[in-house]
């Protein structure tokens, strides 16, 4: 019999080999809206830096030739 390996249900006995957590303690799983909002909010935040970055080294290199 064939396993159907695009399950993605996790048990009880396969979340308890696979995270190093206490006994006893739930599982805690981020929903995925959640994990959406994280990724942007890092996105933006990296992508607001890169372009600090950018700005502090155009100013810095452009202008040192006069």
């Amino acid at each position: 019999m064939a396993i159907n390996i695009t399950t993605t249900r996790r048990t009880r006995e396969s979340s308890d080999r696979q995270s190093p957590q206490m006994p006893g303690m739930p599982v805690r799983n981020m929903p995925g809206w959640l994990w959406f909002v994280v990724l942007w909010c890092f996105g933006v935040a990296c992508a607001v830096s890169l372009g600090f970055a950018f700005k502090m080294l155009m100013n810095a290199t452009l202008f040192a030739v006069r």
